[in-house]
């Protein structure tokens, strides 16, 4: 079929099918599971794949991975989309709340997978018209370390045949619905957590000459640390050092024995990560140290940075553009949270793009990550036909 009937024949399966999305998304939305347990949304995925004729398979535990094969002799490209929610009450009133309490569809995850069962829809009617075989990801846990996607990959989900490409997307509210955004090479960051535990001495709060004060080490630690990132990084490499949570488990007269902190350090360079690693590390203990306190820290290792292969990337935004017009596609800023759709891009030549998901009149803009997060439907009007064409067009260009 010429490019030019194509987008046309895409769109309109797209809206064809976009109630069937709607209330795939609402399903899920109603019934969502935390990281690494999504058993009954696995089940859910695996029966709409059945029912488009596919042989879905799980992978990762509670993973699910499909393949629609086109004509042979092209080659593979992978979608990909996450199922976890997170742990989160949500407060918003609408028919399609959360039924599991404490356990909401706080980031989206029910759009991203909606969106890619309506994308396979669509291709599997298509089938004929590209050559190649499209693998469809569904991915548990992205919301926790180690991440589902790290497990995907040791489990082959890029192999077996081989994948060439790998295209995802994620909702963001600060779009409005009808438009995406994307932006080349480097774009979200690595996220390593960090657990500090400064010990001291603790006793009477009128007598500081018979303790040590771990609260006082944990303060200088505290400000001291951001020398780090404001030192010894390049100002050239974006970096973030948070500190979420302290606990100093004392009272007004009361110094306790020890403190327990939690952080957060991200960048976009694994070179400068490892090495501010050993920074940190240096820093929290020899400071401790000089002050005759101890300070144990734990740097649990996390997601990579993302990065959105320049040359798939510009074939994305041309074919996006083609598709929903030049008006609607923006280029983005980095952005320093992390995802781990990051380990796919350090495997493979990836791109990752963002669905808007607000109304125009500013409903709908609640961020990801809160209790009254939600989005405006006409995004699942766009997303299951543009990664559907954006999949036609990269397997036309690899062949």
């Amino acid at each position: 079929m010429p490019e030019s009937q194509l987008i046309p024949r895409i769109q309109a399966l797209a809206a064809q099918y976009a109630a069937d999305t709607v209330a795939i998304r609402r399903h899920l939305h109603a019934h969502p599971e935390l990281s690494f347990e999504e058993t009954n949304t696995a089940a859910f995925v695996t029966q709409e794949l059945r029912k488009l004729g596919l042989t879905p398979r799980p992978i990762a535990g509670t993973g699910v991975v499909a393949l629609i094969e086109g004509r042979p002799g092209g080659p593979t490209i992978a979608l990909r989309a996450d199922m976890d929610a997170l742990p989160i009450q949500e407060t918003s009133d609408v028919p399609y709340k959360s039924t599991n309490p404490g356990v909401m569809h706080a980031c989206g995850h029910d759009v991203h997978t909606a969106s890619l069962l309506g994308a396979a829809r669509i291709l599997n009617e298509l089938k004929g018209e590209f050559k190649g075989n499209i693998k469809l990801m569904f991915q548990p846990g992205e919301e926790r370390l180690p991440g589902g996607a790290s497990l995907m990959i040791k489990e082959g989900v890029l192999e077996d045949p081989a994948v060439g490409h790998v295209l995802g997307q994620h909702v963001f509210p600060h779009l409005p619905a009808g438009k995406i955004g994307l932006r080349s090479g480097r774009y979200m960051a690595s996220t390593d957590e960090l657990y500090l535990t400064i010990k001291g001495k603790g006793g009477h709060g009128a007598m500081p000459e018979m303790n040590l004060d771990p609260v006082l080490v944990a303060a200088h630690i505290i400000v001291a640390a951001q020398q780090v990132v404001s030192r010894r990084a390049s100002p050239k490499i974006p970096s973030v050092l948070s500190f979420g949570k302290v606990i100093a488990n004392g009272a007004t007269n009361v110094i306790p024995n020890e403190v327990y902190i939690e952080g957060t350090f991200r960048t976009l360079n694994e070179e400068w990560r490892a090495e501010a690693h050993q920074h940190l590390r240096q820093l929290c203990e020899g400071l401790a140290a000089s002050m005759g306190a101890m300070c144990e820290l734990e740097i649990r290792h996390g997601y990579p940075y993302l990065e959105n292969e320049p040359a798939l990337t510009a074939r994305v935004r041309a074919a996006a553009e083609q598709y929903l017009g030049p008006e609607n596609v923006v280029e983005l800023d980095q952005w320093m949270a992390a995802e781990d759709f990051a380990y796919f891009s350090q495997a493979a030549p990836a791109c990752f793009y963002r669905l808007g998901t607000r109304h125009e009149d500013g409903r709908f803009a609640a961020s990801v990550h809160t209790p009254t997060f939600d989005i405006d439907e006409q995004a699942l009007a766009t997303g299951p036909g543009l990664m559907a064409w954006l999949a036609v067009q990269e397997l036309a260009r690899q062949a």
